[in-house]
């Protein structure tokens, strides 16, 4: 019997149990996926540690960590993956060899999916997006930006925060090592009209890291009123409920390629999955499992 879940809070609109259940389901091994909520007022030693307790002794075979523990949980593991550490944040434990280990699978998860959508787009109109990877904006600086930021910088994009507290996003890139006196690759900007205007014409790709637009504000964005989207560009949207935020919605209405975080969500649980069970992950059917909820 395989046990799983996440923590995290709030938890009822996760589709983490969807796409679980489903993989389990697929490939016949019996097993759950639980949710453990803890509120953030009652953070603290016992919570984390009885889950962890569980996972020790083989009660729970692997644990999801989501908003707004994913940094909270690092005391609490033996030993970190390299992409965990890099970026500061974990979203997926496992016990392996007597060690509480700490990984990112959004990091790879997200690029996995950019990959898959920049071909689908060459393959649509040739050279639309070229040169790629060029120039990419994030919107935010929060913790899903520290894996967006670090996939991107790791795959040769050259980096913009546009963040409503700059601070942050220097905090960011200053505390993943990403700059240096030699090599400032990373370049801020403040979220507003102003100075997005100012960097958005060479921008191929822009990726929202913020919550603006998730159920139910959705009618939020995080795009500054009054700013110019780019001629040429993907437009890469994290929130996936709903499907079509109002970021997408602007955006395909200047004719711009779109995509919400749907696929990013499915491969980093699907990347989970194969760390938990040493078994190939049915992609397709976990994407099934979400494509509509």
């Amino acid at each position: 019997m395989i046990h799983l879940g996440i923590i995290g809070y709030p938890l009822a609109h996760s589709l983490s149990p969807r796409l679980h259940k489903a993989a389990l389901q697929e490939l016949k091994l019996e097993g759950d996926y639980g949710l453990f909520p803890i509120p953030p007022q009652h953070e603290g030693l016992q919570p984390f540690q009885e889950l962890f307790r569980k996972l020790r002794n083989g009660e729970l075979n692997g644990l999801n960590v989501t908003i707004p523990y994913k940094q909270s949980v690092i005391p609490f593991l033996d030993e970190l993956t390299p992409v965990a550490r890099a970026v500061g944040a974990v979203n997926t434990i496992y016990y392996h060899q007597h060690i509480l280990v700490g990984d990112n699978t959004d990091v790879p998860g997200f690029s996995a999916d950019l990959e898959k959508v920049l071909l689908s787009i060459e393959n649509k109109k040739p050279g639309l997006l070229e040169p790629i990877p060029s120039n990419a904006l994030v919107l935010g600086a929060g913790g899903a930006a520290r894996a967006v930021v670090y996939a991107l910088d790791r795959s040769g994009w050259q980096v913009t925060i546009a963040a409503r507290r700059p601070e942050q996003a220097e905090e960011l890139i200053k505390s993943m090592g990403l700059i240096n006196a030699f090599n400032q690759k990373i370049g801020v900007v403040n979220l507003d009209t102003f100075s997005i205007n100012g960097v958005s014409s060479e921008i191929q790709l822009i990726v929202n890291t913020t919550p603006l637009g998730m159920a139910p504000n959705v009618d939020a964005s995080p795009w500054p009123d009054g700013s110019a989207f780019p001629k040429r560009a993907l437009i890469y949207d994290l929130v996936y409920n709903p499907p079509e935020t109002a970021l997408i919605r602007s955006a395909k209405a200047a004719g711009l390629f779109t995509t919400n975080g749907l696929g990013m969500l499915v491969e980093q649980a699907a990347l989970a999955f194969e760390r938990w069970t040493g078994q190939p992950a049915p992609r397709q059917v976990m994407h099934k499992a979400v494509v509509v909820f």
